[in-house]
């Protein structure tokens, strides 16, 4: 059984840095109790080494990301530094396409103690994951779209061969959750194949795949009918798969229905590689001021343990995986030590802090 594990890890812009460190610490603790051990290797990459090098991702981190057994990622880009067709610095992106991480995995989790915008029915739980393609769709031409004078093009595609990959891995995700009792084996394609032949072959794919798992279920949905039902019923939800740019926005959504992007955490898994990431941004307008919420890094780390477990046959980095998240989410629920965006006064460290403790109680 492998114990020994090479991360890469980009600690990103604005306050990137501030909720990498204690992220990493806690793993790094939670690796010493346990017996297997995390070499960490820093790559540089993002905005500010952008703005001082002229590289967004410098080879020699492009190297280390292939060669690691994991990949953690913070928040990344600045609004202020841009490339000169005016996008934004965004080396996750790459990280996706050259390494084929066609799997955005964006949990949605609304445990008992949890703020959030809804009025939930009584008894009601929340538990979902939606599945964003993050290798093509609108995503395509990022950074060579056709602009003239008068008009611009982004080309949208949609491959058989990355889509059947998308959804053996959501029916995949979908037996898991049923196996652990925390789905029903549902699978939803979120698309809007009543309008475009893309999305229509999307669907066709998708039929495809669910015709070989008959111990699951599935449906189909329109992305503006699913926008609606995240917000009506989405305890209806067990796992939803869809586009690159249908995900983008969904994933926010979701992110909404647990109070914020602040304790939203996200994987983009390939076949031989995964990168572990915050949903939210760099926000520069707070960054070394010691305030960040580091609740959705500390929750992605979680689930780089528990995939690198999985994947190597490891129970102590699955168990380590499921008690920093139960952690976290004991601390958010518990509400005493909460950051600024979600209410409280607690600084960085502080809610850092809090976690450890809530390891120890546990």
């Amino acid at each position: 059984m492998k114990d020994t594990f090479d991360i890469a890890v980009f600690h990103g812009d604005g306050i990137g840095p501030e909720i990498t460190r204690p992220t990493v610490e806690l793993l790094r603790r939670l690796s010493q109790q346990s017996g297997y051990h995390l070499t960490f290797r820093d790559c540089a990459a993002g905005a500010s080494h952008y703005a001082k090098t002229g590289q967004s991702l410098p080879e020699a981190s492009m190297q280390a990301a292939r060669a690691a057994d994991a990949i953690l990622l913070s928040a990344m880009g600045l609004p202020s530094v841009r490339y000169p067709d005016g996008t934004e610095i965004s080396p996750q992106i790459d990280l996706r396409k050259v390494l084929h991480l066609f799997a955005g995995v964006r949990p949605v989790r609304i445990f008992p103690g949890q703020k959030t915008p809804l009025n939930l029915p009584p008894e009601t739980s929340v538990d979902f994951v939606l599945i964003r393609e993050s290798t093509e769709g609108l995503f395509y031409t990022q950074g060579c779209g056709e602009v003239t004078r008068d008009e611009a093009r982004e080309t949208l595609l949609i491959t058989r061969k990355t889509s059947e990959l998308l959804f053996d891995f959501a029916f995949g995700l979908a037996r898991e959750r049923k196996a652990s009792g925390q789905g029903r084996g549902h699978v939803t394609c979120v698309d809007k194949a009543n309008v475009f032949r893309a999305f229509a072959f999307f669907r066709e794919l998708f039929d495809a795949e669910a015709a070989k798992h008959p111990d699951l279920t599935s449906d189909h949905a329109y992305v503006d009918a699913t926008a609606l039902w995240f917000v009506q019923k989405p305890w209806d939800f067990d796992v939803l798969v869809t586009e690159n740019m249908f995900g983008d926005i969904l994933s926010d959504l979701g992110a909404g229905l647990m109070g914020g992007l602040g304790v939203a955490p996200s994987a983009d898994i390939g076949l031989d590689h995964a990168v572990f990431q915050p949903c939210h941004g760099s926000a520069p307008d707070i960054a070394g001021q010691g305030i960040a919420n580091p609740f959705a890094m500390i929750l992605s780390g979680a689930m780089m343990l528990e995939w690198l477990g999985r994947r190597h046959s490891n129970a102590a980095l699955k168990s380590d995986g499921v008690l920093l998240r139960q952690a976290t989410e004991a601390v958010i629920a518990e509400g005493s030590v909460l950051t600024g965006d979600l209410g409280g006064t607690a600084t960085t460290e502080q809610a850092a802090r809090a976690v450890s403790a809530a390891i120890a109680a546990i």
